[in-house]
């Protein structure tokens, strides 16, 4: 026979509906609240305005991101992997800014953040360089760049993707391909180039799939694709970040840097990222004398042009010649003259073309290659390689994901060839030094330049082999719709500058734009 329930189980049934009337209430409260904020294009300064408002909270804002994955990556294919822990980083960054004092936060305080996925994190993500041969290993530590986001408090949202291997595997016709997640897409115009190799990193910003990005550059890898999908990159000095953790294709040229929508966002990150590592003692060590006292965000001047000395490198502007890329850079020295800037443009290039006609870059890469990448695979904790020649041989066995009959590995064959630093290399690591000192260093301080500006990344070569720093800021759109950049480049340490001349470019033409069919 039935019988009634006790007043104390009716007491808990309302108290329960009470509940789950008034989370249901939060929650739509919460949403109505992440709407009212425009999330898209929105930058870390205004997300952090938001934070501080309650109009907004980490949590809201890394399922904007995850669901701008979901929605937008299976046409782009900019993200390899989502962090599964990436939502308790958002909660964990709520409870702290409820506890802690405004303005003892960082700027990327429950920021979501894409790495590219040669920069290691010790936790439940792969670290693959894209390649299936390096899936499931375990990672002694965190990325010294990345140990820093984690005290900065970032949110570590998930891998960008890249050209395999950091384009170091096959020719630059495969840009922004990896097997593990396939072909990248420009989101200007998905039959165009992402460029690689920190291709993932910068369609990502571009579409809006994070809210800052790494990449990582040893020749034009931050710089070209930064250029290509309309985003600002920060190549910086060599050693200014640690490389601690990060898959190698050389110590002497590889470096980490942002890529982000805006200056700003990229100088915010600059600043969380650079210092010292002992997991990459001698280059940061040597670079941390570059760090100015006060952080990269004081150079963020809207009149940071006044006074700079800008190189145009007219040859590299010549294959535009005729075209609207050509007025359009034309219409950017009258704004840089106009923000008073001084355009030296009559230089003797002599010393500096034979950069682009030597052929050490490539020599003394390939021996390097093979000691980098055998001792951060003997490294790691758990791996089903431990060497480049382990890596062919996967490779060779697993054609049919890694495309190896179409796309080839012939980097990687030529690489394991090599047999250590022999008089060959050091030859070719001698005269590397002798053209960046005779070349860039000599066009640079005989002119008495601020910087050298070039179109899109056509100055990379120059800037990677003498460790020299550089940003690219976007400059405009070609008939077809395709981003290109404008470049800064600068002597090692220039950063400060280097931020005053991109910050005041950026204000005073304001060109980025989203791409439009992805709205």
């Amino acid at each position: 026979m039935a019988t009634d329930p006790p007043l104390a189980l009716l007491q808990s049934r309302v108290l329960l509906a009470l509940l789950a009337i008034s989370s249901l209430v939060l929650q739509t409260v919460a949403l109505a609240q992440a709407q009212a904020v425009s999330l898209e294009e929105a930058s870390a300064h205004e997300l952090q305005l938001a934070f501080r408002q309650n109009k907004l909270t980490s949590r809201q804002l890394t399922n904007f991101y995850l669901n701008r994955i979901r929605r937008l990556n299976p046409l782009l294919r900019g993200v390899i992997e989502v962090n599964p822990d990436a939502l308790r980083q958002a909660d964990r960054a709520d409870r702290e800014r409820k506890a802690k004092p405004h303005g003892s936060l960082s700027a990327l305080h429950g920021i979501p953040i894409l790495l590219k996925d040669n920069i290691a994190t010790k936790d439940k993500m792969n670290t693959t360089a894209g390649s299936f041969a390096l899936l499931r290993s375990v990672v002694p530590r965190d990325a010294g760049v990345v140990a820093r986001l984690r005290r900065a408090g970032a949110v570590l949202l998930g891998k960008a993707s890249l050209s395999e291997w950091s384009h170091y595997r096959f020719s630059s016709d495969h840009s922004g391909w990896c097997a593990r997640s396939g072909q990248g897409k420009n989101p200007y115009n998905l039959s165009a180039t992402p460029c690689g190799s920190s291709s993932g990193s910068a369609i990502s910003m571009a579409a809006n799939m994070g809210a800052v990005s790494l990449g990582t550059e040893t020749d034009g890898s931050i710089l070209c694709p930064s250029s290509s999908n309309s985003v600002v990159g920060i190549k910086p000095t060599l050693g200014l970040t640690s490389r601690g953790g990060v898959i190698p294709i050389t110590p002497r040229q590889d470096t980490v840097g942002p890529m982000c929508r805006t200056v700003a966002d990229a100088v915010n990150v600059l600043d969380v990222i650079v210092g010292f590592d002992p997991y990459d003692d001698k280059a940061t060590r040597e670079a941390s004398k570059y760090i100015p006292r006060g952080g990269y965000k004081q150079f963020l001047k809207v009149d940071g042009l006044k006074g700079k000395r800008l190189g145009i490198v007219k040859p590299f502007f010549d294959s535009y010649s005729g075209t609207p890329v050509a007025k359009a850079f034309e219409s950017h020295f009258n704004t840089l003259r106009k923000q008073g800037a001084v355009l030296v443009d009559r230089l003797d290039l002599a010393d500096f073309r034979k950069i682009y006609s030597d052929s050490s870059e490539g020599v003394a890469m390939s021996a390097e290659f093979k000691l980098a990448l055998n001792t951060y695979l003997r490294d790691l904790v758990v791996s089903p390689v431990r060497s480049l020649a382990d890596v062919i041989a996967f490779n060779n066995k697993h054609k049919h994901v890694e495309k190896t009959d179409e796309y080839g590995q012939a980097f990687f064959i030529a690489a394991e060839a090599t047999n250590g630093i022999d008089k060959t290399v050091k030859s070719a690591l001698q005269n590397m030094t002798r053209l960046s000192r005779d070349g860039f260093e000599k066009l640079m301080r005989q002119n008495k330049l601020d910087a050298l500006v070039t179109p899109e990344s056509t100055v990379t070569l120059a800037l990677a082999i003498g460790g020299f720093p550089g940003i690219s800021v976007p400059a405009g759109y070609d008939e077809d719709g395709v981003p290109y950049g404008i470049c800064f480049g600068g002597l090692r340490g220039s950063e400060p500058t280097l931020i005053e001349i991109a910050y005041g470019f950026e204000q005073a033409t304001k060109i980025r734009r989203p791409p439009s069919f992805l709205r």
